[in-house]
């Protein structure tokens, strides 16, 4: 969890830095932070429109210049031709929705996070999917 920590330092969101860790076997796979895509302006550069819109967290998340940290750990991995599946995510935050699915699907055997976000319908699925998520208790 402290080299997620360190990963999200990197993050260019105003709202909150995430970062993620793909590891299998005791080596890491993959790294990931929020911000938007490569080649585009940031957010720290022009503003989060989520922000100027008011949208609480949680919602409309379409609605975001930046891609999510364990979005782009998956990014990582494929473009570098690396296997996730069967890895286990160490995130700053718990994943929302989308990346509960993306997770589900790339086949990430258990999440581990550290700070909770409102996304009950992430939590619902995770669930349904049996796939351990496992807060921690403390920060390292």
């Amino acid at each position: 969890m402290s080299i997620a920590e360190l990963v999200a330092k990197r993050s260019t969101c105003l709202r909150r830095h995430v970062g993620a860790v793909i590891v299998k076997d005791k080596r890491i796979l993959a790294t990931g932070y929020n911000g938007a895509p490569s080649g585009t302006v940031h957010c720290e550069d022009i503003g989060c429109l989520r922000q100027k819109l008011n949208i609480p967290a949680g919602e409309r998340h379409e609605i975001c210049r930046g891609i999510h940290a364990e979005q782009n750990a998956i990014i990582q991995a494929s473009t570098c031709g690396v296997n996730i599946s069967g890895a286990i995510i160490y995130t700053t935050h718990q994943p929302c929705f989308i990346c509960t699915k993306m997770l589900i699907n790339a086949h990430i055997s258990k999440i581990v996070y550290r700070e909770e976000y409102p996304d009950e319908l992430a939590i619902r699925m995770l669930k349904e999917t049996r796939i351990p998520f496992v807060k921690l208790a403390t920060a390292f």
